[in-house]
């Protein structure tokens, strides 16, 4: 139990592909001369599950958490409440995080759902050979206290090797090092934003309009600045870069 506990959304995932067309009775229909079965398929309902999954999945082990974190902090330094809107800055964290991950979710694909799907390997085997280069990724954006932490407050032993780390454990992990990336991103974005709203707000000071708020005149500035700079282009480009 304890070694299935390490990669159990792998075998979440995995779980459709391991289920036959038999049916489960969902419920009967009785008329009063005959009964009849309404039975629903096993499969779709494990596709069901996994499906209810995935979001957590999504935010605990793939880079949409540092993505949508560093889109949020740089909207707020541009002083925009709502543009762009959640549902755009929600649709740019999910196609980037699809090419970020596109070369775990093929090694993943090749390594193990091909061979079990073809029926070379059972689903214990292919789920811990999907859990390799997905555990790869995050140690790889997991920093060493982070996972360390993690590990005390789990009760794990601390001359664990990375490799033998509980999934578990090493999930929040790498959530709490992908948030401090992020944060760590955002700061840098902040900084020039931050430089405007000074300099506005000190013109302002000196022409004796304290009255007018220093927001209203610095917005269109930034907006100038962040368009001139490709700001969009270069935003996207970090992102992927600070992934190696």
């Amino acid at each position: 139990m304890a070694k299935l506990g390490r990669f159990w959304p792998l075998l979440l995932l995995a779980l459709p592909f391991a289920v036959g067309a038999e049916g489960l009775t969902l419920l009967t229909l009785d008329d009063g001369d005959q009964s009849q079965a309404v039975n629903i398929k096993l499969e779709i309902l494990a596709l069901m599950t996994a499906i209810s999954l995935l979001p957590a999945l999504l935010l605990m082990a793939t880079s949409f958490t540092r993505i949508i974190v560093v889109l949020a902090v740089l909207r707020q330094a541009l002083g925009l409440q709502q543009s762009p809107p959640n549902k755009v800055l929600l649709g740019i964290a999910l196609i980037l995080t699809l090419f970020i991950m596109r070369p775990v979710g093929e090694q993943i694909y090749a390594d193990a759902v091909k061979p079990y799907d073809g029926g070379e390997i059972s689903i214990v085997e292919a789920a811990r050979r999907a859990e390799v280069p997905l555990r790869g990724f995050m140690l790889a954006q997991t920093r060493e206290s982070d996972l360390e932490q993690m590990i005390r407050i789990s009760g794990e032993s601390l001359d664990l090797a990375p490799d033998e780390v509980p999934f578990l454990t090493l999930m929040p992990a790498f959530v709490l090092s992908e948030l401090k990336t992020a944060f760590q991103i955002g700061f840098l974005l902040f900084l020039p934003f931050l430089v405007i709203d000074l300099v506005v707000a000190s013109v302002l000071m000196s022409m004796g309009m304290m009255m007018l708020s220093p927001l209203i005149i610095s917005l269109p500035f930034k907006l100038m600045v962040f368009v001139l700079a490709d700001g969009w282009s270069m935003t996207v480009g970090t992102l992927a870069a600070s992934f190696g």
